[in-house]
């Protein structure tokens, strides 16, 4: 049972690093903030972003998308929740971990809002330069 286990593990681990616009959120590596501007690069260049997370980073992953979306950067297209077995040496069988997945898409607004905000650091780049 464990090797089919381990060969859907493999499977879904291998069509996630083929997705381009896939951001995998955690919880200690890197600060909110920097998911929230590499998702709106992301939006950027594909105009819609996967945030994944599992477990523990699930908070962070919903903390991400809500505040691309209040500030009206990205609208929200799918959410999928889902279990996945992940291997444990020290058990020697897979544990089963929670996984989210949220696709957001372009908002109306979101170009007016990056050219705004890229305006705003040009000028205060240019106040701290003076």
């Amino acid at each position: 049972m464990e090797e089919i286990t381990d060969g859907v593990n493999n499977k879904n681990l291998d069509s996630a690093s083929q997705k381009k616009n896939r951001i995998r959120v955690s919880n200690t590596k890197k600060p909110l903030f920097f998911f929230v501007n590499l998702a709106k690069r992301y939006m950027q260049q594909y105009n819609d972003v996967e945030l994944s997370a599992l477990g523990m980073a699930i908070a962070n992953v919903v903390t991400v998308a809500e505040i691309l979306k209040i500030n009206g950067f990205a609208v929200e297209k799918k959410i999928l929740t889902s279990t996945v077995g992940i291997k444990d040496d020290s058990r020697g069988r897979p544990v089963p971990k929670a996984k989210m997945e949220i696709t957001l898409g372009k908002s109306e607004k979101f170009d007016e809002l990056m050219t705004a905000a890229t305006e705003e650091k040009e000028a205060e780049e240019d106040q701290v330069q003076s």
